[in-house]
């Protein structure tokens, strides 16, 4: 009897853990020096639309008006740049794999949004950086 319940106990644990999603919250210099790292271009100071996005978080989702969903610390939207459930979108990412603390493929992605469209695909840019002053991020340029 004991060995069927440690058997249970076992598996709940495994599945627990096996759905379980690391994220991270960065610091805007952090973040700013992981962006470099990931060869974004200092131009594209995508922190200042990340802060407002996503508050740096990377597992954040959002519930959108219109019925589709953003995701991650970029809220790449699951209505053209990555499907729910398996690999697509213009991205040809699972929406899911963007809530983890790995920004590569939420990096690689947004880059193809900012090369295909620009910023204005992301509220946060028009709303909190468009034509404001965001040199505070050049102090992390050390």
């Amino acid at each position: 009897m004991n060995r069927i319940l440690f058997t249970f106990v076992v598996v709940g644990i495994v599945i627990v853990f096996c759905d379980y999603t690391v994220s991270k919250q960065y610091t805007r210099c952090g973040l700013v020096n992981e962006l470099n790292r990931k060869k974004f271009n200092r131009s594209f100071i995508g922190v200042c639309m990340i802060e407002s996005e996503s508050a740096k978080d990377t597992s954040k989702v959002t519930k959108k008006a219109n019925g589709s969903t953003n995701y991650g610390i970029f809220q790449i939207n699951d209505r053209e740049w990555c499907k729910q459930g398996k690999a697509g979108g213009k991205c040809n990412i699972k929406c899911e794999d963007l809530l983890d603390d790995d920004i590569n493929d939420d990096a690689n992605c947004a880059k193809k949004i900012q090369e295909e469209i620009g910023f204005k695909n992301w509220d946060g840019w028009v709303r909190s950086c468009y034509q404001k002053n965001i040199s505070y991020v050049t102090n992390c340029f050390k």
